[in-house]
């Protein structure tokens, strides 16, 4: 059980005010759509993609071992967050 409450808070605070959350926020803006419909609309894309990702990172598993999909991925996060860090405000 440990690991589904990390997975839901990584991806929940993951999707925080990013731009997906973002362009949904907009789009319910919009008084002439339904709000269930573009709720429907976002989970589904969330759901799909999140299929996709289990997918290859399925398939990457039988190639690369889980320790270092970890390590690069883990990597990849602290890259991006010293970019976004140190590239704001320029």
């Amino acid at each position: 059980m440990k690991v589904y409450v990390t997975v839901f808070l990584s991806v929940f605070l993951a999707e925080l005010g990013d731009k997906t959350q973002l362009a949904t926020l907009a789009f319910a803006t919009d008084a002439s759509v339904s709000r269930l419909g573009i709720f429907v609309a976002a989970a589904g894309a969330l759901v799909l993609s999140t299929a996709l990702a289990v997918l290859v990172g399925t398939q990457m598993s039988e190639w690369i071992a889980p320790r270092h999909l970890r390590l690069v991925a883990g990597a990849g996060f602290i890259a991006i967050g010293a970019w976004l860090l140190l590239t704001r405000g320029h």
